[in-house]
């Protein structure tokens, strides 16, 4: 036969949308021609698969080769489709059998030796495949990632030979089977914490209802320590939330199978650009925010990012998703992550230290806390300062709870969350609000007052109320009393001098 079609997977945010590679043969001068939107990568895959035939000893077809991968209006990047490119030319030139061939689907990138390399969005490609009906052919390595998709048949092949060996029935790809991913994530322990008592109850709120938080004092006090212990205080992802995060993860190529279940935590540099942050890029690809779904994003040192990145978590940080629209292509990725933040109080870090004087002048320091926005701050449910601890605190205070015990008292939070409302109360729309955050007379007078002094917005109220409900949720409290409301107008303080 002169034609073969072979099926494959090409990325379009979370989608993995079905490509024909159609391989044709014809008479002509010797040549290679790759149409149907290729990138440079696509491009290049003629001189590997060439390579890579001449080198398993195939016959690379000494006439014109056209490859159109369809639909020709798709964009196709990466090396995925080297391992079809090479399927379809040996059975356009009659080396393997091809009478089998639309009963599976190929996506693999060869080296030059026909050995086969992992590829980006395993995950993705195996959940529509699966919708297809089709089994799934790919690299050794990304049989782990792909066959956490039920219902699909995964064949892991180490190179080029097995896959046309399996195809001329000289020897069979077997179907993967390895252990079941899933043993329980090792989180940092927040007995580790020693001291800052209020910090760890500012934690526990936070994890209770998946609230954003802003912690600032001076440099080593444990704002870092305590925001990679957060993690560990959330309650377990479903398989449903797990599966969705390791989706975002292998569009990246960096999901890691030994951590699935395990919630994310991105910490980005403060040189991280907009679309490293939200994401970006020609075909648009997943930045931090989306790599930290059902997980924390963690910014440290806030202040020293660039304004414009920061302004970019405004609306994710309201919807829970972001769009990222170009000329060619459109792509919306998830985004609902807990945001966690940490900042020094003035650019040296000692402003309101008890033993370092600061330097800074208090127009330093007001162009320092100028960088963040009134409606970024606006969006950050709890605040708080950590200051330092005292020599005899740091080596005579003792252990702090562990972190299974407050996960515990979380987790119970949770359900009672889910059971009223089916989300957690950072996620409860404005017109959810006055149905399951239900106050008392004293604390509805209460929140009245604060209103009054501290200029809340009508978001700062709403959010006040969403803090007070996690509160009156640890405690089993079916209704918002005053003392609920009064420590959440507490974590509401925002940094002295400045903020909500």
């Amino acid at each position: 036969m002169s034609l073969a079609l072979i099926k494959s997977r090409a990325l379009a945010g979370m989608d993995a949308p079905e490509v024909t590679v159609e391989v044709h043969l014809a008479g002509g001068l010797p040549a290679v021609s790759l149409v149907g939107l290729p990138d440079t990568e696509v491009k290049e895959a003629r001189d590997r698969v060439r390579a890579a035939l001449l080198t398993g000893q195939f016959e690379f077809p000494n006439k014109r080769v056209t490859v159109n991968l369809a639909p020709a209006d798709l964009p196709k990047e990466s090396g995925r489709f080297d391992l079809p490119i090479a399927i379809g030319i040996l059975a356009a030139s009659d080396q393997i059998k091809a009478a089998a061939l639309d009963q599976y689907e190929l996506a693999g990138e060869l080296s030059l030796s026909g050995e086969l390399r992992p590829v980006r969005g395993a995950l993705a490609m195996a959940w529509r495949a699966a919708q297809a009906g089709r089994a799934l052919i790919l690299p050794l390595e990304n049989a782990a990632e792909a066959a956490l998709v039920q219902g699909i048949t995964i064949l892991p092949a180490r190179n080029l030979l097995e896959v046309a060996a399996h195809f001329n029935g000289h020897a069979t790809l077997t179907p993967y089977s390895g252990a079941v991913l899933g043993n329980e994530p090792v989180y940092p322990d927040l007995a580790d914490v020693r001291g800052q008592a209020q910090a760890r109850r500012l934690l526990e709120v936070a994890a209770c209802g998946l609230h954003s938080l802003l912690l600032y004092g001076p440099p080593g006090t444990g704002k870092s320590m305590l925001a990679s212990r957060l993690p560990g205080l959330l309650p377990p992802l479903s398989e449903a939330e797990a599966l969705e995060s390791a989706a975002i993860q292998s569009l990246e190529g960096r999901f890691d199978p030994a951590r699935f279940r395990a919630r994310p935590f991105r910490s980005p540099h403060h040189s991280s650009s907009a679309p490293a942050l939200v994401g970006g890029g020609m075909i648009p690809r997943p930045g931090e925010i989306s790599l930290s779904h059902h997980g924390v994003l963690f910014l440290d040192e806030l202040p020293e990012f660039d304004r414009r990145v920061l302004e970019a978590l405004r609306e994710p940080l309201e919807t829970g998703q972001i769009t990222i629209s170009r000329a060619t292509s459109r792509a919306e990725f998830p985004a609902r992550f807990q945001f966690v933040a940490a900042m020094n109080p003035c650019p040296c870090g000692f402003l309101g230290h008890p033993k370092r004087a600061c330097r800074c002048t208090p127009d330093q320091v007001a162009r320092y806390r100028g960088k963040l926005s009134g409606p970024l701050l606006d969006r950050i449910d709890l605040t708080m300062e950590v200051g330092s601890l005292s020599a005899d605190e740091l080596q005579t205070a003792p252990t702090g709870e562990a972190t299974s015990a407050v996960r515990t008292r979380v987790i119970a939070a949770h359900a009672r969350q889910h059971a009223r409302q089916g989300k957690a109360n950072a996620h409860l729309a404005a017109g959810e609000i006055e149905t399951h955050c239900v106050a008392d007379d004293k604390a509805k007078a209460l929140l009245r007052q604060a209103i009054e002094r501290l200029g809340l917005s009508a978001r700062a109220y709403h959010r006040s109320l969403r803090v007070a409900r996690s509160i009156a949720d640890l405690a089993g409290a079916e209704v918002i009393g005053a003392a609920h409301v009064a420590e959440a107008v507490q974590y509401r303080r925002g940094l002295p001098g400045g903020g909500p």
